[in-house]
């Protein structure tokens, strides 16, 4: 008889994700389908002694059943080298938390398949990997001088600025060249943020949407487009963006091409980069989203490639 698959999944705890949308609940009912055992922790529950990887887990059963979608056992510390596969799932900001979560999963990471790669994940943060391809993306400059970000506004015109680790549209601000605003939100970003901001040259075609394209171990396999509210320079679902259904045009097939064998030497097995226009914006290797979506939209299952993906890793 086959040995159980055990799975560790390190994410925000699951009863306040939506699952309708959240992508990690749909990597997760696929390994259950597939008979696989789900262990539940949020990365505060992580240990390390004497040099081995505990976590105070729950064993967890889920239903894709809107208000009873999970059932969770009572905690357990768990030796996560006995796990098979960890999903690094947690949403960021890609903080110092999250950055020591990735340095004691490395001491895991390849006996027990740590998706994606810890140290990547580490060494790639989002805004700064796309930074690789630069002939990929829209203009970009990185810098906390204000003096800078001036010069690039008064060049570009109008430009998008946002903090260099945040996430899920917070913090993204569209600032025109004729913005009087652009001082104090600087200081608001010097007095929020140590860290370097971005500026990007604003691209107009964000208003036919912003495509979040999904890659499975470097190749492209589902997309959908996000369309911003009429009001709204953003187009992240949960802050009004909507998503629709589209096809891969032939420059986004060229940018996957290019931005795969990169993937795959990284030990990246699930990215979504976000596209507008020609132009690739951000290369997420944290915890990207879109597969519900994908799905509902007529698409690929994209998690159960995913998981075809890892079981070829792990033989």
């Amino acid at each position: 008889m086959a040995r159980i698959v055990n799975v560790g999944v390190q994410m925000d705890h699951v009863s306040g994700i939506t699952i309708t949308g959240d992508s990690t609940f749909a990597m997760s009912l696929e390994a259950q389908a597939r008979g696989y055992r789900l262990f539940h922790y949020t990365p505060d529950r992580l240990s390390l002694r004497d040099g081995k990887v505990y976590a105070t887990a729950q064993q967890m059963t889920l239903r894709d059943v809107k208000g009873d979608h999970f059932t969770l056992c009572e905690p357990e510390r768990v030796d996560l080298s006995t796990m098979d596969v960890i999903l690094l799932r947690q949403d960021p900001p890609f903080d110092m938390a999250y950055i020591t979560s990735t340095h004691l999963l490395e001491r895991l990471h390849p006996k027990t398949l740590v998706v994606n790669d810890p140290a990547w994940v580490r060494n790639s943060p989002e805004k700064i990997f796309v930074t690789e391809f630069p002939d990929l993306m829209p203009k970009t400059l990185i810098t906390r001088d204000p003096g800078e970000i001036a010069r690039f506004r008064q060049e570009m015109g109008d430009i998008i600025l946002k903090p260099l680790y945040g996430n899920g549209g917070a913090g993204v601000f569209h600032s025109a060249r004729d913005d009087r605003n652009l001082s104090s939100l600087l200081e608001m970003f010097s007095q929020m943020f140590r860290e370097p901001f971005i500026a990007q040259e604003y691209l107009p075609q964000v208003r036919k949407g912003d495509k979040r394209i999904l890659l499975v171990d470097g190749d492209p396999v589902g997309a959908i487009n996000r369309v911003p509210a009429e009001h709204d320079a953003r187009s992240n679902m949960h802050v009004g963006g909507r998503a629709e259904a589209t096809e891969l045009t032939a420059r986004e097939r060229e940018i996957c091409a290019r931005i795969g064998p990169a993937l795959k030497e990284r030990g990246f097995l699930f990215v979504g980069i976000d596209v507008i226009g020609d132009y690739m914006t951000e290369i997420n290797v944290t915890s990207p989203t879109g597969i519900r979506e994908v799905k509902r939209f007529g698409g690929a299952d994209v998690a159960s490639l995913l998981w075809d993906a890892i079981e070829k890793k792990r033989g």
